[in-house]
């Protein structure tokens, strides 16, 4: 019993230790993300690398912790377009950068007007005499966009050239909602408010049908205007009509057909590639990481080690991106409290002019309005306020833009979609089919209003109603004020009606065509500042400490492990993405706000999605279609 004691004791020992051990780890490691801080970057002689994996947006989302653990998460790379922008148009005039490489093995793309940027970005590089070279495993619309701006296009010999036009399938839940007894009342304002329809039919209206078809024809009109522009002698019509026939008269090999389309000059693995670059940039001996043989700097570094100016007055800068929603949620989501606390914090500082970057498809009535109310409160310190449309300003995003002095957007900007609606399932018929009775008392006709499990009342839908046409009124004088536009004019072009940028302009609801850089540029003539005595001033949320730290660990892959995908899994990632924000949006109607400006069938960027961001929605969607 005495030695059977000690080996128990011993045993309790080791556990101890184990687990006293496995704490102070767990503490170091804690206190190593928290007091994180990124190594001071340096830019070598040679190559700019851009590894775009993932995708290019206005606003990376904040990294969800929990995305690291749950296998229902999914942590994809994003790349702050601005910062892309910033790199390539520095590496025109950095005399250490020979040559720009982009790497598009896994890249998901981005939104048309942030494509069209970083494509003007490249053209300046080319236009001081440097080569732009890239290289992907297959060409899609928005990677065709960027690589039409390079002097050198490779292709994998296994990839292809799959090229589709905005546009696609949606999804329509009313035969689902009919089918199980669900009643999805709907308050809505505008003719062509066609957020609504997925949830009420099983397809398109012929108003809404009309009215986005319109919108894709004069965004893809632009899209092939740009390519065409960038390489005139591509012939990209036959591949785009019948990529099989293509490939056929190419003796059936897919990388053929878009070497002979003109859109590829060179078929090339990624290690040929790399050896092409290396005679342009030199041989890498210490710059960067060992496995890259030729000598480059990571955009990400190049971008560290050349912050922006700040000398002259500041011109702020403030983002609203992704869906508007109430309270504190982003970045990539437009938290309305978050955003207007931080314009409220900036109104302490010296700003000669404001300027607002909306890409957003709208949201909550409530928070576009504490946002607008937050610009407002810088205008009245009587400094210009111009607003800057990316992708999409539509609905609460327009909302948030009749602030402004001026408005710029692009001409494939989606803008527009003035209307408001608002969305209520109750699920009377569903408990009707299992046998569960209801009975109602109260005091008032709004007594237990909205009543989920016995439909809503005739008072609770006027009232609703009464909101819905309250806001949607406030909305058409918001843009009949701003916009100096006569009422019966604002009922022309609202009525939940998408335009794009270049028609918006010619409407009435845009002023200027141009991008991010000649909004501020007017803000800061506007406001009296000389010549380029001015700088931008970023008003955001910074990440520090853990959050900074995940956000390092966010790669969507290794270089490893991004040269290991091919084409089939490049698309299998594309259509998970879709399959998830499907279900987000279903998920959506179970939980968002009660009256929305939102265009949910206007086409926006592909973007990853996160368990912070989308998870809890889709799964509760999943959860109740498994109901």
């Amino acid at each position: 019993m005495s030695f059977a004691s000690k080996v128990w004791k011993l045993l309790v020992a080791i556990k101890d230790g184990l687990v006293l051990c496995f704490i102070l780890l767990f503490f170091l490691g804690l206190y190593a993300a928290l007091s994180y801080r990124t190594p001071a970057a340096k830019v070598h002689d040679g190559a700019l690398l851009l590894s775009l994996s993932g995708v290019v947006v206005e606003e990376p989302q904040a990294v969800d912790p929990f995305a690291f653990v749950s296998p229902l998460g999914s942590v994809t790379q994003e790349h702050r377009a601005a910062d892309v922008v910033r790199a390539i148009e520095g590496a025109a005039t950095d005399d250490r950068i020979k040559v720009v490489v982009l790497d598009l093995d896994f890249f998901f793309g981005g939104g048309q007007v942030t494509l069209g940027d970083i494509g003007e970005a490249m053209d300046k590089v080319r236009a001081a005499d440097k080569p732009v070279l890239v290289h992907a495993l297959a060409y899609t619309a928005d990677s065709t966009q960027l690589a039409a701006h390079a002097s050198e296009v490779w292709l994998d010999p296994m990839g292809a050239a799959m090229i589709g036009g905005p546009g696609g399938s949606y999804l329509f839940w009313g035969g689902l909602a009919q089918e199980y007894g669900v009643t999805v009342n709907v308050f809505k304002a505008g003719r062509y408010k066609s957020a609504v329809e997925p949830y009420t039919r099983t397809e398109f209206s012929d108003d809404a049908k009309q009215d986005l078809n319109g919108v894709l024809s004069a965004i893809w009109s632009e899209w092939g205007d740009e390519v065409a522009k960038a390489r005139p002698k591509a012939k990209l019509a036959a591949l785009i009509a019948d990529p099989q026939a293509a490939t056929d008269a190419a003796g059936g090999n897919p990388a053929q057909a878009a070497l002979n389309s003109g859109l590829v000059d060179k078929l090339g693995t990624w290690e040929e590639f790399e050896d092409r670059v290396a005679e342009l940039a030199g041989d890498n001996e210490d710059a960067g990481t060992a496995d890259i043989p030729f000598a480059h700097t990571a955009y990400q570094d190049w971008i560290e080690a050349e912050p922006m100016k700040t000398g002259g007055k500041a011109i702020g800068l403030v983002t609203v991106a992704g869906t508007i929603i109430d309270g504190e949620a982003g970045p990539g989501t437009a938290g309305g409290d978050r955003i207007a606390a931080l314009l409220d914090d900036a109104l302490d500082d010296e700003l000669a002019a404001l300027v607002v970057r909306v890409d957003s498809p709208g949201g909550s009535v409530t928070a576009s309005e504490r946002i607008r109310q937050a610009i407002l409160r810088h205008k009245a310190k009587d400094i210009p306020i111009v607003i800057s449309m990316g992708n999409i300003a539509a609905s609460g995003g327009y909302w948030i833009a009749t602030s402004g002095d001026a408005i710029f957007a692009e001409p494939a900007t989606i803008t527009g979609s003035i209307g408001v609606y608002g969305v209520l399932p109750t699920v009377e018929g569903t408990l009707r089919k299992f046998g569960v009775g209801v009975d109602s008392l109260g005091t008032t006709p709004l007594s237990g209003e909205p009543d989920v499990y016995a439909g809503l009342s005739p008072e609770f839908e006027a009232a609703m109603q009464g909101q819905v046409r309250s806001s949607y009124a406030q909305f058409r004088e918001l843009v009949g004020t701003s916009r100096k536009i006569a009422p019966e004019r604002v009922f022309e072009l609202a009525e939940g009606r998408s335009w794009p940028g270049g028609a918006a302009r010619q409407v009435g609801l845009v002023d200027r065509l141009g991008g991010l850089d000649a909004a501020l540029a007017y803000a800061a003539q506007q406001a009296g500042v000389e010549g380029d005595d001015w700088h931008v001033e970023r008003i955001e949320s910074k990440p520090e400490g853990l959050a900074a730290f995940l956000s390092g660990l966010t790669g969507a892959e290794s270089e490893t492990e991004a040269r290991r995908a091919d084409v089939a899994g490049i698309f299998a990632a594309r259509r998970d993405a879709a399959i998830l924000t499907a279900f987000n949006d279903f998920g959506s109607l179970m939980a968002g706000s009660p009256v929305q400006a939102l265009c949910t069938t206007c086409p926006v960027p592909l973007r990853m999605v996160q368990t912070e961001q989308r998870g809890p929605q889709w799964l509760r969607a999943l959860r109740l279609l498994a109901d």
